[in-house]
């Protein structure tokens, strides 16, 4: 199910489930025919209280590293969001998460103690590899391009902890969302979100530690 305003925003509802490979077959299949497209703006909202398993965000994020250099992408967490969902999250140009949602992504499960594990050694060294685990050290090492992994794994992060890092803004969305994002004044409704804009980062090395 997909919606499209009339300002050019194709909205792309992704729920956050416990499995469903059927369910992501099938949204895959939908995210390479919106992404086709080309339309000015593609939103994913991201609701639900499970996440994206990471091979499956692999596959999603290979899909919009395809899209239109004149497609925006805009990420929308209406729920917290937990490892692959977070990296998935953070491919938006514009992203937005609700008031009082957070991320978490747990450690690797490769050995050793470092926070983002060389999966291509393991991967070529190990004759007992878990395809899982590597998958989730890919991912790991992708949300890693843009937040420090050293210092979110294995914990809640939520909105304070985000503003700490500067990567929230303080200015309230509700203007922007409904100017930009809400339903036309032809569908006589308005739409409310207490939703975060959060600014992409292009490099953990930005992030002050």
């Amino acid at each position: 199910m997909k919606t499209k305003t009339r300002q050019g925003l194709l909205r792309f509802p992704l729920s956050l489930l416990y499995g469903g490979n059927y369910y992501y077959i099938e949204r895959v299949k939908a995210l390479e025919r919106a992404v086709a497209k080309k339309p000015r703006r593609l939103q994913l909202d991201l609701t639900g209280g499970g996440e994206i398993p990471d091979d499956w965000a692999l596959l999603i994020r290979s899909i919009l590293n395809q899209r239109s250099p004149g497609t925006q992408l805009i990420t929308n967490a209406r729920s917290s969001l937990r490892n692959g969902s977070v990296l998935v999250w953070l491919l938006g140009d514009r992203r937005l998460i609700r008031e009082d949602a957070g991320i978490f992504f747990r450690r690797a499960n490769l050995g050793g103690d470092d926070a983002v594990p060389s999966w291509k050694d393991f991967e070529k060294n190990s004759s007992e590899a878990d395809p899982d685990e590597i998958d989730h050290a890919k991912v790991l090492e992708l949300i890693n391009e843009f937040l420090p992994v050293n210092e979110f794994i294995g914990k809640p992060v939520e909105m304070p902890l985000l503003r700490q890092f500067g990567l929230v803004e303080n200015e309230k969305l509700d203007q922007f969302l409904a100017s930009a994002f809400g339903p036309t004044p032809a569908d006589g409704e308005k739409m409310a979100d207490t939703s975060k804009e959060i600014p992409a980062k292009p490099s953990s090395t930005s992030v002050q530690k």
